[in-house]
């Protein structure tokens, strides 16, 4: 690790971080929460909120994708997403769904500045993001695709969206 120049939890916590969070909202996958956890150490994002039904660690099925950054990576958690949206809201966050909607825009098209702090929404398997969060938010941004299936897997999402903000703040 010393030669791949890797932070340990310790160095990482008192790092300057990625002004974005993840919010995950009834994300079933203890999986897919472990990606996110994942993806969020390899940014250095600020950190991930797990809300509702969103599995929290320590489990040994989130430990198994995460690979210990649920030890770098700060974490809450919040039974009542709507509050927790308004909360960010209120902290000055720009509130941002992952979601396919009516004006959506594009990933590729979609503008990150470095003087602001973002929370991007990502919501459950079956349902994608709930609709009075999506009322609550700042914008809605869809990553393009051109196959045939109309979406992604929420970590593979999670990855690519931390990739396009962490390209564009840094």
């Amino acid at each position: 690790m010393n030669e791949l120049n890797r932070m340990n939890p310790e160095e990482f916590h008192s790092s300057e971080k990625t002004p974005l969070l993840f919010l995950l909202d009834d994300v079933r996958s203890m999986n897919n929460v472990g990606s996110v956890f994942r993806t969020a150490d390899a940014f250095r994002l600020e950190g991930i909120y797990l809300c509702g039904i969103t599995p929290q660690p320590p489990h040994r099925e989130i430990q198994k994708t995460a690979l210990g950054a649920t030890e770098s990576v700060e974490w809450k958690y919040a039974r009542d997403v709507i509050a927790a949206v308004k909360d960010l809201k209120n902290q000055g966050y720009t509130i941002i769904c992952a979601e396919q909607v009516e004006r959506s825009t594009k990933l590729n098209n979609a503008e990150f500045n470095s003087s602001k702090k973002y929370v991007v929404v990502l919501g459950s398997e079956v349902d994608g993001v709930n609709q009075e969060i999506i009322n609550l938010a700042d914008y809605c941004i869809e990553i393009p695709q051109a196959g045939t299936k109309h979406s992604l897997n929420i970590a593979v999402a999670a990855g690519i969206v931390a990739w396009e903000a962490f390209r564009q703040l840094h």
